[in-house]
């Protein structure tokens, strides 16, 4: 099973600290975000780790074996970014994961270890985490609903209760290559503009509804963390180190 990294954003939203590098070279603790996800999906047993590239690219280029680029990353969204890597997505067993959370190498395991076409690893105790990062915490929530075996039934919609939100998606994926396949075929039918707009969690929104392919929801109630802005920086400091090694 191989491991991709979607690092080809800037991450605007972490101000002068993406000036001059890629969001993913953002240190918490010391040390490069990035490592944290490398070193996690090593240690579940994932050997084969590419990095889709965009934003100063040359800067990531000591990290990594296997480079996917996307050249058009100001333009596209994530999707797009995950696209560039279907050679591998078409060829066997991908676990996906963002170059801005942190975790440990439970939550990429669990996902090895699920049988499902395509899987996401979510925190059922989403509430008491983003209660701590924001003062409304349903104003960057998203809906998040199961169903039977923990399949989604929705997904990325504005939430107007917490009872819409069941889990926080973490931005940590399994895709088998029908899976992959599924969410191809939904891009091909779009509108390249569209296509080009769309984000994760609307794609998967999409897959549901499609309803050809589940989407299972994989639970995960260890440390981890999102880091979008400077205040996470500070929210999280201390814990990476503590309890992710």
């Amino acid at each position: 099973m191989k491991g991709i990294i979607l690092a080809a954003g800037r991450g605007s939203r972490m101000k002068t600290l993406t000036d001059e590098r890629p969001k993913c070279l953002v240190e918490l603790d010391g040390r490069p975000l990035l490592d944290y996800q490398i070193n996690a999906l090593s240690d579940a047993g994932i050997d084969e780790i590419a990095i889709v590239t965009g934003y100063r690219r040359e800067l990531l280029a000591p990290r990594f074996n296997v480079e996917f680029h996307n050249p058009r990353w100001a333009e596209t969204n994530m999707v797009s970014s995950l696209s560039m890597a279907q050679k591998w997505l078409e060829a066997e067993t991908c676990i996906v994961s963002y170059s801005d959370i942190f975790y440990t190498s439970d939550a990429p395991r669990k996902l090895m270890q699920t049988e499902a076409s395509l899987a996401i690893t979510f925190d059922p105790n989403w509430h008491r985490l983003w209660a701590a990062r924001f003062d409304d915490p349903l104003l960057d929530a998203e809906t998040f609903r199961l169903g039977v075996d923990d399949c989604l039934t929705e997904i990325g919609k504005r939430p107007t209760t917490v009872t819409e939100v069941e889990g926080q998606y973490m931005g940590l994926l399994r895709f088998e290559s029908s899976g992959w396949q599924e969410m191809e075929r939904i891009r091909s039918e779009m509108e390249p503009a569209a296509r080009d707009r769309l984000d994760m969690t609307s794609a998967l929104q999409k897959v549901i509804e499609r309803g050809r392919v589940q989407v299972r929801g994989v639970r995960y109630t260890g440390q981890w963390g999102e880091i979008d802005s400077e205040q996470d920086l500070r929210l999280y400091e201390g814990q990476s180190q503590r309890n992710i090694g």
